[in-house]
């Protein structure tokens, strides 16, 4: 078993704090600016960064739909932390940048692949799947930002 990893990046003209804000937000802007592959989106507790407890289902592919249970951490300023309860799957949102309007965001996401050839084509193809929705949820927050 090897770890699988997919990175996507955007740069957010909207200054830092204020995208670090709207990521942070899981109760009105998460819904708002999640890709359709996201569904069944449910707050369980909280609603703004860490202690926060959401559900979704998150369609990698069409035939690969994986139930999501996230708890978020925020272990430094800008950074969010979201760890599936239901997988090794723990994705973490970095934004860098200053209040001048100009934010650099990360999305990477790590989790523990199959063995074998299921993990090839798993390591192969699920990262690509995955900067496609991340770059979608980046753009989608951008526009949300940069109209705010």
């Amino acid at each position: 078993m090897s770890q699988v990893r997919a990175v996507a990046a955007a740069h957010v003209h909207a200054p830092a704090g204020q995208v670090a804000a709207a990521l942070a937000d899981y109760a009105t802007v998460r819904p708002k600016i999640l890709p359709s592959q996201y569904s069944d989106y449910a707050l369980r507790n909280g609603g703004n960064g860490a202690g926060t407890v959401v559900a979704w289902k998150l369609a990698a592919t069409e035939k690969r739909v994986r139930d999501c249970l996230i708890t978020v951490t925020a272990p430094d300023d800008g950074v969010l932390v979201e760890t599936d309860a239901n997988s090794s799957m723990v994705t973490t949102y970095t934004v860098t940048g200053s209040e001048d309007g100009h934010a650099g965001v990360v999305i990477e996401t790590v989790w523990n692949g199959a063995g074998g050839i299921g993990g090839f084509f798993e390591r192969t193809f699920a990262p690509k799947a995955l900067v496609k929705i991340y770059d979608e949820l980046l753009a989608n927050l951008a526009a949300h930002c940069e109209t705010d």
